[in-house]
């Protein structure tokens, strides 16, 4: 029992009480937002998880429910299906490659390591999952969940649990908390290494130096996400286009899923026959599949367009922190340390194999001890904890390549945790 609920019987807002929910929502989004926009140390810590942070109190001391329809059929139903194609909208494949060859070289080591990790983990771990009762189900899929966030981000870590049927459960809810300690903390982590004598004597840090020479001083640093988020020109018809978009590409990914779907086997898997039809009907049956390739195809392909098209990286971005308020809800720490305590140790080694894919591909290529840093953040938190964290250290020039390589983990997010899940069974 919460502090509210000790008190007044009942949690301060109710379940049913849509606008007050909606309300202290987007109430507790500006006010993230802003502060990473205005003070250093919440740039640090990134607007993303300063909402979630204020979800998870506000619901541990029991001002918010843990349960409501407007999270369940309207953030996980509408807002997240719709912020993911506009996410994309900035991932021109073509453009990545071009401006962030290293960094995008690592982070795609990372992605390998975070695939390495999650198999890893899950036959550690399996046995002691189930002997405290656990299904070997839900580990998988909390593997497939943590692949898909720690290669793209939160976005992805939604797909997936939508995918195998988590959406609200406990199984979730335990793996949001773990997932989002060990990102918070390994943000802390990466930032030290920045500093530290091992770092830097066996990697090259340009950057580190500008910023140390005074040339990005920290009041700079401290200004550049405002600077990053600043106004642009968009007009009702780039609203109405967008929004458009992104309905668009959910129902058609809709459409084109439910033919594959049925292809599924339910139940055991008997022959190769047909565990090739339970991998099509699996992977190709899943709409976040579709939502990510013809949105990709759209970015990448008619570039042209899209780049008329003001506002979609705003509006995406924005749908996306009122997801991470909404997972934040859930999260009980006292539920994940008493009943799921594993999954925080699936995450911790998951990040940590992460990590070494990450700095080791960067000392044998001989990559910048930055790109490594902002790489592995991009894997583990996604584009906008990347970008933050470039901004709060003051390597502005890294701000646009942690965006692109954080984008195209959305993509490949979706891909790795599908195949992930399906390899073990989720």
């Amino acid at each position: 029992m919460s502090l509210m609920e000790n008190l007044l019987g009942r949690t301060l807002i109710q379940p049913d009480d849509t606008w007050g929910l909606l309300g202290v929502m987007c109430v507790s989004v500006a006010l993230a937002i802003f502060l990473e926009q205005k003070y250093r140390w919440a740039a640090r810590i990134s607007g993303s998880v300063i909402a979630l942070i204020l979800a998870m109190v506000m619901a541990n001391i029991g001002i918010l429910p843990i349960q409501s329809v407007l999270y369940d059929d309207i953030v996980w139903g509408v807002i997240v299906p719709m912020g993911i194609p506009l996410l994309l909208l900035q991932c021109n494949l073509k453009k990545i490659w071009r401006e962030a060859g290293k960094m995008l070289t690592i982070f795609l080591i990372g992605a390998a390591g975070t695939i390495t990790g999650a198999l890893l983990a899950y036959f550690a771990l399996r046995g002691a999952y189930t002997a405290t009762g656990g299904q070997a189900e839900d580990l998988a899929a909390v593997a497939s969940m943590m692949t898909g966030s720690y290669i793209g981000g939160s976005v992805n870590f939604s797909a997936m649990a939508m995918q195998h049927g988590l959406k609200g459960t406990p199984v979730a809810a335990a793996a949001t908390v773990a997932d989002n300690l060990l990102m918070a903390l390994y943000f802390f982590v990466l930032i030290a290494f920045a500093g530290m004598r091992f770092f830097r004597s066996r990697f090259a840090h340009p950057h580190i130096d500008e910023v140390e020479k005074g040339s990005a001083g920290r009041e700079d640093a401290k200004t550049q996400a405002a600077a990053f988020w600043s106004r642009k020109d968009i007009s009702l018809k780039d609203v109405a286009m967008n929004i458009a978009f992104a309905v668009v590409v959910v129902w058609v990914s809709n459409l084109i899923a439910g033919l594959f779907s049925p292809f599924a086997v339910d139940g055991v898997v008997n022959n190769f026959q047909e565990g090739l039809l339970d991998f099509v009907g699996k992977f190709l049956g899943s709409q976040y599949v579709w939502i990510t390739t013809l949105s990709v195809i759209a970015a990448t392909f008619f570039s042209g367009t899209v780049e008329k098209l003001h506002g979609s990286q705003e509006i995406g971005t924005y749908l996306i922190y009122l997801f991470l308020f909404v997972i934040g809800v859930p999260a009980n720490i006292y539920t994940v340390l008493t009943e799921a305590p594993l999954f925080l140790v699936l995450t911790f080694l998951m990040v940590v194999v992460n990590m070494l894919f990450c700095f080791t591909g960067a000392r044998l290529l001989k990559f910048d001890l930055e790109d490594a840093i902002i790489a592995s953040n991009a894997n583990i938190g996604g584009p906008t904890t990347a970008a933050g964290m470039a901004v709060s250290q003051g390597w502005s020039r890294l701000v646009g390549p942690a965006m692109l390589v954080g984008v195209l983990g959305y993509v490949i997010g979706n891909y790795a945790g599908t195949v992930v899940g399906i390899i073990l069974g989720a």
